[in-house]
């Protein structure tokens, strides 16, 4: 208590200049409409300025939610296109043929949002791992995607986490054609650029120009026909006197991936077991050739 008054005995000027400041605001305020308005009008902005600055730190710290979020609605519109398109698919076949109804339910990719906790870019082989693994559905050779294009694909899972081939890794070979176009090759990174890939064994009849999107072809069960993956730069060089290569600019952002969505097919065993038996006929034919 002592030193309480010597607080107040050491600043007694400064307390009784804050006094008085205070009673001639009040007083200003309370007798003169002009001057309550003026102190109401700034004590309205210095409030609103506090709530905007509250409000946007809230907002930054939610920021990891709301991606979240937005991720699982991303993946949940992701299914409902590639349903759309498919029952298109379907009533145009109906239309064209005499086939048997197709179920219009069947809708044969659905998405697992992931969070990226790990991630290279600057490696020979890049890799990715993802913190979701089987107890979450999650299988070796699904394939991975986000909200701009494809990511990579399943190597290896654990219970919690998976790791995941990035695509700027040289043993990830992917499957794509032009947007329009039904001449399609294989892009894989050369190493070089983190946001550059080649489209290898493209026909020479292909017609293309700069500016135009490459996609999925959907030769496989990993990923959706149609997915964008990039944008066609230039003819980089020659492979053979019937084939070329384009250079594509990578629409995923690697070195800033957060959020990504993990590809499950309803048919990818269905698929591999009729490749296995395609393999298998294989053998056997060769077995009886020689």
């Amino acid at each position: 208590m002592h030193e309480l008054f010597a607080f107040f005995a050491r600043n007694s000027k400064w307390l009784v200049f804050a006094i008085y400041v205070v009673a001639g605001i009040m007083l200003l305020a309370g007798g003169d409409p002009y001057h309550r308005h003026l102190y109401l009008t700034s004590a309205n902005s210095v409030t609103a300025s506090v709530y905007e600055f509250s409000n946007n730190a809230t907002g930054y710290f939610n920021l990891r939610e709301r991606n979240a979020d937005l991720n699982r609605r991303n993946a949940e519109l992701q299914s409902e296109v590639l349903a759309l398109q498919g029952r298109l698919q379907r009533i145009l076949e109906e239309t064209s043929t005499d086939t048997m109804r197709l179920d219009s339910g069947v809708v044969p990719f659905r998405f697992i949002v992931a969070d990226v906790v790990n991630n290279s870019i600057a490696r020979p082989y890049n890799y990715l791992t993802l913190n979701k693994g089987t107890l979450d559905g999650v299988r070796p050779e699904m394939g991975v995607i986000d909200a701009s294009g494809v990511v990579g694909i399943v190597s290896v899972v654990g219970p919690h986490s998976a790791r995941v081939i990035s695509l700027l890794n040289p043993n990830f070979r992917l499957s794509c054609k032009l947007r329009g176009s039904d001449n399609f090759g294989s892009l894989v990174w050369d190493g070089r650029d983190s946001e550059v890939a080649m489209l290898e064994e493209l026909p020479r009849h292909t017609v293309y120009q700069p500016g135009d999107t490459v996609v999925t072809s959907g030769y496989s069960a990993v990923f959706p026909a149609g997915l964008p993956v990039g944008i066609v730069l230039d003819d980089d060089y020659n492979d053979h006197e019937n084939f070329f290569t384009l250079k594509v600019r990578l629409l995923s952002d690697f070195a800033a991936l957060n959020n990504v969505q993990i590809v499950m097919s309803d048919f990818s065993g269905e698929y591999k077991a009729l490749e296995a038996g395609e393999a298998e006929d294989e053998e056997r034919a060769k077995k009886a050739i020689n």
